[in-house]
């Protein structure tokens, strides 16, 4: 049979077992036997290659993806087509979807991005709060709706698998990647980590072959890791560290946001970069084998990280036979500046080597292909592979960003107020500080590239142009003119995410303290927005302001901001994480002996 023939016969077997019955779970009813017909046709390279992702900017050669039957290609945070526009997006991806089905057997590709708060690496696309907004909105339909949203934008761009939500549970306010943690509690995670994977995967694209694989993330215990066990090269960091964890509390305290996601009917489970009690997650078979595949009986497959498995100790072949022995089903080996892009060519050869060697056995390799089969028909691949260009009017559109809006209203928490807020829109206020006019800053990491960065990034509503929507006599400046009624001054953390935003210095900056030392010179009444990803120490500026609120990142509607401000809409949202006094309070939980935060979680106040 020559190859195009072969692979139009594997099409047609496929297509002909896509029926497939949703519970209100999401789940469904595959039919196995289509798996087995399909992978009594592959090679064991054909195998390894599904078993294979690669960041797309680091494809030594594009027909690599035929060649060696890839399963996935991903853009990971900065990683955009030369042109970075919706139909750009749709145009990348349907190119090397059309390579994929040139193959042998005609598989197509699954491909993976971080949309963590909306499609975020696409210039114009809705960027929404953080999920560190979202939880303290504690809002279970506004969440599924955030995450639709999302998965509507994705799809346009012909991308079907974002690797959202993050459901771990943060303990430490030094953590880069707090947040991505929707709160310390994780009863509030497991339910909004639901209605996030909700969102995603049900069909409310349009048409019941659309769907955005959802991925649950990082199984498990990210957020608990103990400062200073970070990497070796990152000293006093938290990032990738070491979590000392019994069973019962893993079980207790960090499994039942998954067992949640599992009964949500969640695809896809990635592999968390950190060790438990000195085991990387990535080698840990009891953790994907045991726990996560038999005792919960989950049926989807397992991604590991960002060359998470090269953070194993050894060579590049044992963390190969780790991990995929541990239950692994899909290497994220993407390539990259360090390790250029032969670095998935070595993993392809040295897996091969491994199963030649009985080092990984055929039964593990057939698990891991049947996972990722099963979930790409479960999506509706086979029948649809190409981008649905009829979605890019979506992207970005009014929509969607009523619906940000929406989340940044929901999302404000009032730490105090003496009868400041709400504002006057008859009167005339400065506006001043870092956070102000700077779209990078209130969109925070994960933005356009990996870190985040300053300045006009992306469109959107800065929290200055939201302000001047309201009161257009209202003035923002760098200087101080003039006679004012009171100011609003917006301050806050510039753009990080995992590894560079670990710090054990929260503090304002010198440059906002400058801010607000200019502002009480002119003894006017003042208001204080904190742009962050995290609590900070802000003792004295809370001491002296007359209202003080957090609006944590909001994302590219900084219009939601100005709204609560002038009381169009009532600041609702409580605290979902716990606020330390110090330094020295940090790390603060609700459920540990000796509580005593600045404020507890829970807490938020209105007008």
């Amino acid at each position: 049979m020559t190859r195009i023939s072969l692979a139009f016969a594997v099409c047609i077997l496929l297509a002909s077992c896509s029926s497939k019955t949703k519970s209100n779970n999401a789940k469904y009813v595959d039919n196995e036997s289509k798996i087995d017909s399909i992978m009594a046709l592959m090679t064991m390279e054909e195998k390894i290659g599904q078993m294979t992702q690669i960041d797309q900017q680091f494809l030594v050669k594009d027909s690599h993806i035929s060649k060696y039957g890839i399963g996935s290609l991903l853009s990971g945070g900065g990683s955009t087509p030369d042109v970075n526009e919706f139909s750009s997006w749709a145009d990348m991806y349907d190119n090397f979807q059309s390579i994929a089905l040139g193959s042998r057997l005609g598989i197509p590709l699954i491909y993976g991005i971080d949309a963590v708060h909306g499609h975020n690496n696409v210039y114009g696309a809705t960027i929404f709060p953080h999920n560190v907004g979202l939880g303290c909105a504690n809002d279970y339909e506004l969440t599924r709706k955030v995450s639709e949203a999302t998965a509507i934008e994705v799809a346009a761009t012909g991308i079907n698998w974002d690797f959202s939500p993050c459901i771990a549970i943060p303990q430490d306010e030094r953590w880069g990647r707090h947040y991505e943690g929707y709160s310390e509690d994780g009863e509030i995670v497991a339910n909004l980590g639901e209605a996030s994977i909700i969102g995603y995967q049900t069909d409310v694209l349009g048409s019941s072959n659309i769907s955005v694989l959802a991925c649950a993330k990082h199984f498990i215990g990210d957020g608990a890791t103990e400062w200073g066990t970070g990497m070796e090269n990152q000293a006093d960091k938290i990032d990738r560290g070491n979590a000392l964890l019994t069973d019962s509390i893993i079980r207790a305290k960090y499994l039942p946001p998954y067992i949640k996601a599992i009964d949500a009917g969640v695809g896809t489970v990635m592999a968390s970069f950190n060790s438990i009690n000195g085991l990387k997650c990535h080698a840990n078979g009891y953790l994907f084998n045991d726990l996560l595949k038999k005792e919960l009986a989950f049926d989807g497959f397992v991604i590991s990280d960002w060359r998470g498995i090269d953070e194993i100790p050894g060579d590049f072949k044992s963390d190969i036979i780790i991990s995929i022995n541990a239950g692994i089903d899909m290497v994220m080996v993407p390539g990259d500046t360090v390790w250029g892009g032969e670095h998935y060519l070595d993993f392809l050869s040295l897996f091969q080597e491994a199963i030649e060697e009985e080092s990984i056995a055929m039964e593990r390799i057939d698990d891991a292909v049947r996972r990722i089969l099963r979930i790409k028909y479960r999506i509706g691949l086979f029948e649809n592979p190409m981008a649905d260009r009829s979605l890019l009017e979506k992207v970005g559109g009014k929509e969607h960003r009523a619906i940000a809006r929406e989340a940044v209203q929901k999302s404000q928490v009032l730490l105090k107020n003496d009868g400041f807020l709400p504002l006057d829109k008859t009167k005339n206020y400065l506006v001043i500080g870092s956070g102000a006019d700077d779209m990078g800053k209130q969109c925070g990491g994960w933005t356009i590239e990996w870190q985040g960065k300053l300045g006009d990034i992306t469109p959107g509503t800065t929290i200055w142009e939201g302000i001047q929507e309201q009161s257009s006599s209202t003035l923002y400046t760098e200087g101080v003119e003039g006679s004012f009624d009171g100011a609003v001054i917006v301050i806050g953390e510039d753009p990080y995410t995992e590894m560079e935003g670990d710090s054990d210095q929260l503090y304002l900056s010198e440059k906002d303290k400058e801010s607000i030392e200019t502002v009480k010179a002119m003894d006017i009444p003042y208001t204080i927005v904190l742009i962050t990803g995290r609590p900070l120490i802000i003792n004295e500026a809370l001491d002296n302001a007359n209202s003080f609120v957090v609006a944590w990142l909001p994302g590219t509607e900084g219009n939601g901001v100005s709204d609560v401000l002038f009381g169009d809409v009532k600041p609702s949202a409580k605290l979902s994480f716990s606020w330390p006094k110090s330094m020295d309070n940090i790390p603060v939980n609700f459920d540990q002996e000796n509580y005593d935060p600045k404020f507890k979680i829970g807490y938020g106040l209105t007008f």
